[in-house]
């Protein structure tokens, strides 16, 4: 796949905007398709017509492993889309090297996104060679566990306050026809799972030298076999589960089918789609209720070159609309997600979101494994804990052999 070649043909005719962005229906490409992620792309849509240009909804189902070659293959065989939403990190990093995607720095620049976007290194992982090449919209963390207090009350325990009660509970949960975890089959939720505990009990240092440092002897070691255990236990408790998407896990706990799930704060959506009300249908427990940080992850939103300049000048007023006051604020509200702007207000929060917030304000943070690995070493993790969870014949001692050698040629 020749990307330079590619670059430069387009490029030959490419208008770069400026001024006023002119009327123009943009495609945009995303993989937001559970209920409550459409209610909130609905928002950005609605905020970007009201600029007089046209939103044009490209949604890929199957999350971003099935969404992400499908953007790719359209940019770099010439049929790009206006605009594509991206993890933050590394995941459009060949393709700006290429010179398939458009430079931000000057609508970046005039709207001071350096002085708004907190933390910075949501706009760090936007930043090549010192060029700005993506919007922020949100941060997504990781490290939640979501409970139904209903599937406890019927189990006759108490919601738990942490992971150690979670799995104390799951006997109690599985004798009243409960699954205790909920994990479906795609290979990130897996991945994800084992992330989050890895935070949960062996912390962020640990957390930040495997996967920032690329430890491999470290990754070795007892700490990082304890949290091999307790992936153990969440395979246990999620035998049974038997979905595939990440949102009909999030929905057997909405119905109490499931006792919990891991996920990331995106589940709130679902919640709040059903109805449900955080602190009286459901809990939460930021880092599983044992360490209290979270993942500085979310979604970007990159604007390939385009050879037309109505398109290349709406382009800009895209990226103006995503980082508006107003936008953040209803998006966010919609998706669980937290704001990218250190300005907004949202008082409208519910319990879960002020957690989040109350936990980003005190800066314990980290970045999510999108920002710290290449592609090629996420998709390896992600192959050995699908296959983890699957396998029950792959021992905690085999698969930490396999995580050590993935990370000992880590990128």
């Amino acid at each position: 796949m020749n990307f330079r070649s590619i670059a430069a043909m387009l490029a030959a005719g490419v208008m770069f905007p400026a001024g006023i962005a002119g009327a123009a229906d943009l495609e945009v490409t995303h993989w937001w398709t559970s209920g409550g992620e459409a209610a909130a792309v609905a928002e950005l849509a609605k905020a970007f017509d009201a600029t007089g240009n046209k939103w044009v909804d490209g949604a890929i189902a199957g999350a971003g492993g099935t969404a992400r070659p499908i953007m790719v293959s359209r940019i770099t065989g010439g049929d790009p889309m206006a605009a594509t939403q991206f993890n933050h990190g590394r995941q459009a990093e060949e393709l700006v090297e290429s010179g398939l995607m458009r430079d931000l720095t000057d609508v970046a620049t005039r709207e001071g996104w350096k002085d708004i976007v907190k933390p910075a290194s949501l706009l760090d992982s936007c930043t090549i060679d010192g060029k700005i090449y993506c919007a922020p919209v949100n941060i997504h963390s990781w490290q939640w566990l979501w409970l139904s207090n209903a599937a406890f009350e019927k189990a006759g325990v108490a919601v738990p306050k942490n992971w150690d009660e979670f799995v104390a509970a799951a006997p109690a949960l599985e004798k009243a026809g409960i699954v205790p975890l909920a994990v479906g089959g795609q290979p990130w939720q897996a991945a994800g799972a084992f992330d989050v505990l890895m935070v949960a009990i062996a912390g962020k240092d640990v957390f930040n030298k495997v996967f920032g440092e690329k430890d491999a002897e470290l990754a070795a070691g007892p700490e990082i076999a304890k949290v091999f255990a307790a992936a153990n236990d969440a395979r246990a408790m999620s035998k049974g589960t038997n979905v595939q998407d990440w949102n009909q896990a999030t929905n057997m706990v909405i119905t109490g089918k499931a006792g919990g799930q891991i996920m990331g704060d995106w589940a709130q959506g679902e919640f709040a789609l059903a109805g449900q009300v955080a602190g009286k249908d459901y809990t939460c427990l930021p880092g599983l209720g044992v360490n209290e940080i979270i993942s500085t992850g979310g979604d970007a939103f990159y604007f390939p070159l385009l050879d037309d300049e109505e398109k290349s000048k709406a382009q800009e007023a895209l990226a103006s609309t995503l980082l508006a006051p107003a936008t953040q604020v209803a998006f966010n509200l919609k998706k669980g997600s937290l704001p990218v702007r250190g300005d907004v207000d949202l008082a409208a929060a519910n319990d879960c979101m002020k957690k989040g917030l109350d936990i980003l304000a005190k800066g314990n943070v980290i970045q999510g494994t999108d920002q710290l690995m290449s592609q090629d070493t996420q998709k390896q993790k992600e192959d050995l804990f699908s296959e983890f969870f699957a396998n029950p014949a792959l021992t905690p001692e085999d698969a930490q052999k396999r995580f050590v050698e993935i990370i000992a040629s880590a990128e």
